[in-house]
């Protein structure tokens, strides 16, 4: 029993030491389509620490240089406009959708990536991990030309540490959609990337995306429609109440459990009639995975490291309009693609903060 005992602390002290080593992020993404063929998609953000967020604008022409460990990296200017979340004023979208509808996301990945090595032959090709999917965004138009520059190595994502993301280079994978409905999930596997096909056009974190989709082979049984009434001896046992068909669904924060809800709300949906409604559902949906600050934490050192949902966005690739609300401010709003010079000179930045506002409704009442 003792050695039983001993091999238990050990393990938990080594996952203690893991978590230590990384602050926890649980991201989850999603993607629906209406009954008129529209396409829409989103994510939450998570993360253990503070992250300063903004909404950029990146023209068409804008310069870039990415970041390596051994100084710069591939150099590139942006083929197509831009819109969508950068971090700790880095201008390199995480999350965005460009001119053509395209849209990416960048998922945090720990324990699971790993970097291709940096060589004199391939610092031209060197993006960070922040640099990959700003690659993406401004570089091309559809799910199959990501695929064809990724599978021809046209760039290598390097172990590249960045501000704000702590002393070690951030481990992230990606989800990559298109105007047509394609969506593929990219992952830094052993040193290079692989390419995964992605027809639910769900994302969450670590395992590996196709460890995920055997995972839902758990779940087959789980149904929207309400268990039926059996009889055992002689007594009619009904379900206590609506959802009994979905008893058993994973509740929790972790990564597999969270794929297989977004997985089986997205199948389960009642479908959208039309774009609009369709941003609407997205952000009902993505409610559920909301992470209230204090529910899901890390301790290490005395120092508490909560998990909570900073940021959730929703993309309509036909209108080019992306959509986001704070932690601080759960008023949805918006920014148009369309609407924007797309050939303006620098990046245009609007801060995600701010103050809730509460409409005051006590006249109408009185």
């Amino acid at each position: 029993m003792r050695a039983r005992m001993n091999v238990k602390t050990l393990l938990a002290t080594a996952m203690a030491a893991a978590l230590a080593a990384q602050p926890v992020l649980a991201c989850t993404g999603i993607m629906l389509k209406a009954t008129d063929g529209s396409l829409v998609h989103g994510r939450t953000v998570e993360f253990g620490i503070t992250i300063e967020s903004s909404i950029a604008a990146v023209p068409r022409g804008q310069a870039f240089t990415g970041k390596t460990p051994n100084g710069d990296g591939m150099k590139y200017n942006a083929k197509y406009a831009a819109v969508g979340a950068v971090a700790f004023k880095d201008i390199k979208i995480l999350d965005g959708m460009n001119e053509t509808g395209l849209a990416v996301g960048a998922f945090y990945f720990p324990t699971f990536a790993k970097y291709a090595a940096l060589t004199p032959q391939n610092q031209n090709k060197g993006l960070s991990p922040a640099d990959f999917p700003n690659w993406i965004l401004t570089q091309f138009g559809s799910v199959d030309e990501v695929r064809r520059a990724v599978e021809a190595g046209e760039a290598i994502v390097a172990p590249t540490v960045l501000d704000g993301w702590g002393s070690e280079a951030p481990p992230f994978h990606y989800v990559v959609y298109d105007k047509q409905g394609a969506s593929i999930v990219i992952e830094p596997i052993e040193g290079r990337l692989v390419i995964h096909d992605n027809p639910l056009g769900v994302m969450t974190n670590s395992p590996n995306f196709d460890w995920h989709m055997t995972n839902l082979r758990n779940y087959i049984s789980l149904s929207p429609n309400n268990a039926e009434p059996v009889k055992i001896a002689g007594q009619t046992f009904s379900p206590l109440g609506q959802g009994s068909g979905l008893f058993g669904l994973p509740g929790d924060f972790t990564p597999p459990s969270r794929f297989v809800r977004a997985a089986i709300f997205t199948a389960t949906a009642t479908p959208s009639k039309d774009v609009q409604t369709g941003i609407d559902q997205v952000f009902h949906i993505l409610n559920n995975f909301d992470i209230p600050l204090g529910a899901s934490r890390d301790v290490s050192d005395g120092a508490i490291n909560a998990d909570y949902t900073m940021l959730t966005t929703a993309r309509d690739p036909q209108n080019l309009r992306y959509y986001y609300k704070s932690y601080e401010d759960q008023t949805i709003r918006m920014v148009d693609l369309k609407q924007m010079d797309l050939n303006a000179k620098g990046v245009k930045l609007v801060s995600t903060k701010g103050p809730q506002p509460i409409a005051d409704m006590t006249s109408q009442v009185k």
